[in-house]
């Protein structure tokens, strides 16, 4: 006979994740992408001023 605790119940079912925690990483996705863009846009700009 083995004793199981709870925390190793807890383990063993896998979480179900939230609306809030996937709207959360949706949020943050689409900030890293619009800072990765704007980022990319001036970037570019740079060079094409600097090449005049």
């Amino acid at each position: 006979m083995s004793i199981t605790t709870i925390d190793e119940l807890a383990a063993a079912v896998p979480r179900v994740r939230r609306v809030r925690h996937q709207a959360r990483e949706t949020v943050a996705l689409m900030a890293f992408s619009a800072v990765a863009s704007s980022g990319a846009a001036v970037l570019l700009l740079l060079v094409v001023s600097l090449g005049r």
